[in-house]
């Protein structure tokens, strides 16, 4: 019976077996990376530079930028590879960072998302309260928490997945490692200790959406009884933006390991994995940006002034010549 030591490395599930798919797949996913690089190298330019974003809402968002890099860089430059080389393998070592990775920067991510409601929170329903409870030290302090939350989760999720005896091959039916995926190799009951660890990640997780409802529930409560429809406009182009990153983290991560065995494919797998790995990474800057018009006058004033630098520089160089 082979067990992890005779497992150098995985095969994962191909977009597409004919070479023009597989390169129409890379160039997809290409275009998709390069948009949430660009989003989210943006934001977080603008959120480092700009002194007038410097406030706990702005800090949030810059630390689910670098989180947003981070997930999308665990899963789809392998993807894109394996395509562009017509391949289907990852080591064994390179599937276990990926898992890591992947849960640390997304579990991190929700945490970050959760502290962001507190914010508008408490910058609407307390805000007279709002520099004491949310102060650099606090914010730096919760933020931390968020990412040693997420590294503690990965640990143990990893650890215990890969600790697992594996005897029923080695070919994963996701683009990438997938604990879901890799416990269906596993041929000793011990797996349900890592499925008793899901259930009470999915019992955590229930409850940082129950409190994140919650606190939308007040904020709405509060919000419309403002009596200026422009103070009203302005509440809610801070909140939606979240409100909208959050429907569409949730929404796609509970379809994607809630949903009825009836409905299970490798092919609906493989696009609600997208859906939830790859989409929100590259939405959530346009999603932050659409309606928050201090944050689309810091990214035109950078970009204004490294087109103006620009061109400086150019007739600087002309000058020379």
């Amino acid at each position: 019976m082979s067990n992890n030591s005779s497992i150098t490395e995985f095969l994962l599930l191909a977009f597409a077996d004919t070479r023009q798919l597989q390169v129409l797949h890379f160039w997809l996913f290409l275009g998709i990376y390069l948009a949430a690089l660009l989003g989210n190298g943006l934001i977080i330019t603008a959120v480092a530079c700009d002194h007038r974003l410097h406030t706990p809402m702005y800090f949030f968002l810059l630390n689910l930028s670098l989180l947003d890099l981070g997930s999308i860089s665990t899963t789809v430059p392998k993807s894109m590879a394996n395509s562009l080389w017509d391949s289907r393998a990852i080591s064994y070592g390179g599937c276990a960072a990926q898992v890591f990775f992947f849960l640390f920067f997304i579990a991190a991510e929700y945490c970050v998302l959760t502290i962001m409601a507190y914010d508008r929170y408490v910058a609407i329903c307390k805000p007279l309260h709002y520099g004491t409870l949310l102060g650099s030290r606090a914010c730096v302090h919760m933020a931390a928490a968020a990412w040693a939350s997420g590294f503690l989760y990965a640990v143990m999720h990893t650890v215990n997945t890969f600790s697992l005896p594996l005897c029923q091959g080695n070919a994963v039916d996701q683009f990438f490692c997938e604990i879901p995926q890799i416990l269906k190799l596993s041929c000793s009951r011990s797996y349900l200790r890592e499925v008793g660890l899901l259930v009470l990640s999915v019992y955590l997780a229930f409850g940082c959406f129950v409190f994140i409802f919650f606190s939308y529930v007040q904020i709405f409560r509060v919000v419309l009884r403002i009596p200026s429809e422009q103070g009203r406009h302005k509440a809610f182009s801070t909140c939606l933006p979240h409100l909208a990153v959050v429907s569409l983290f949730v929404s796609t991560g509970m379809f994607a390991y809630l949903k009825p065995p009836s409905l299970t494919s490798p092919v609906l797998d493989l696009l609600v994995a997208v859906l939830y790995s790859v989409v929100p990474p590259a939405v959530n800057p346009l999603l932050y940006s659409m309606r928050n018009q201090e944050l689309k006058d810091a990214l035109w004033k950078m970009m204004s002034g490294c087109f103006s630098e620009a061109i400086t520089c150019l007739f600087s160089f002309a000058e020379h010549l």
